[in-house]
């Protein structure tokens, strides 16, 4: 048999193979796949029995008078020997504390809170400041362990938060109202019986919605981003926090709204470890600095006007002594 001839058998005994396989009846699955819901995030749970609602009184809230002093061995001068700033913020909550994915940098309200801080200290913020990322949940924890000088991360000050750390006086006042689909016939917290609504774990947020009259289901995540992820799929119904957090996912996805009135007063302050008490006073001095100079209506204006309005900074009451 010439060569031509057995490749042409070879090719004929293939091709009747090749059919043999293919009517060889029909393909099972091995791994059949009933309805696969959506992924969530990760730590999603349910009401946070280490929530703390907003303070109703029955603490002193006031903070202690400002002082810019930096005496030999205070907080501060540490501080200045180290040579940076380590602070907690936000990378997550747009407006507020976020990382712009434009320039790589951490941008917002609180940040600049930071670098007005930092720049007391060292005369610039710029080299002078190590920024630690971390989710709502760990704000206390990092200022018990003395792991950072400050938080400033949308942070309550609050009755409950006051046994475990300090707070610098107030420089921002939110409340808490609702975000929502457009579409979805829900007009505020009353609305929202028996629907699954998220906010982050220990936040005041988490506590308010557990303890609402109308019966809403607690969803509690790590981070705010969480949330909307959640919303947008439509793996819970709402969120709730505080308006200035909710009106960044709002102008992040249009599809979205804030509604409702605000039911609760959260008066952010910076984070400081128990003991450093001169701290409290050096940061409060900031804070006044911030406020008089013009300082604070800029950054507002700039970050969070456009979307809330108009606002001044909060009245603050100072301790004696």
């Amino acid at each position: 048999m010439s060569t031509r001839r057995r490749l042409g058998a070879l090719v004929a005994a293939l091709a009747l193979l090749a059919t043999g396989c293919a009517g060889a009846g029909i393909p099972v699955d091995p791994a059949p796949v009933g309805t696969v819901g959506q992924p969530q995030p990760a730590n999603v749970g349910g009401a946070d029995p280490t929530s703390s609602g907003p303070s109703s009184g029955g603490c002193d809230m006031n903070s202690l008078p400002p002082s810019s002093s930096i005496t030999s061995g205070s907080t501060m001068a540490k501080i200045q020997r180290r040579g940076r700033l380590i602070a907690a913020v936000d990378q997550t909550t747009y407006l507020f504390g976020f990382l712009n994915p434009a320039n790589g940098n951490l941008e917002g309200f609180d940040i600049e809170i930071v670098k007005a801080i930092a720049t007391a200290l060292f005369g610039s913020w710029q080299g002078h400041v190590q920024w630690i990322t971390i989710p709502s949940s760990e704000r206390d924890n990092v200022l018990k362990s003395n792991a950072v000088d400050i938080v400033v991360r949308t942070y309550s000050i609050t009755c409950a938060r006051l046994k475990d750390v300090n707070f610098s006086a107030a420089y921002y006042q939110a409340g808490q109202r609702v975000l929502v689909p457009k579409d979805s016939g829900i007009r505020g917290l009353d609305d929202l019986g028996g629907k699954k609504v998220c906010a982050t774990k220990t936040s005041t947020s988490l506590s308010t919605i557990a303890k609402a009259a109308s019966k809403p289901i607690p969803v509690s995540v790590s981070n705010w981003s969480d949330c909307l992820v959640m919303l947008q799929q439509g793996q819970v119904d709402a969120i709730s926090t505080d308006d200035v957090i909710l009106a960044g996912m709002a102008k992040q996805d249009p599809n979205v709204a804030v509604v409702g009135a605000p039911f609760t007063k959260e008066l952010y302050g910076v984070g400081i470890p128990k003991g450093q008490e001169d701290m409290v006073r050096f940061v409060n001095s900031v804070l006044e600095s911030v406020k008089s100079n013009g300082t604070w209506q800029t950054n507002y204006d700039q970050w969070i006007a456009p979307v809330l309005g108009h606002a001044s900074p909060p009245t603050v009451s100072y301790s004696g002594g």
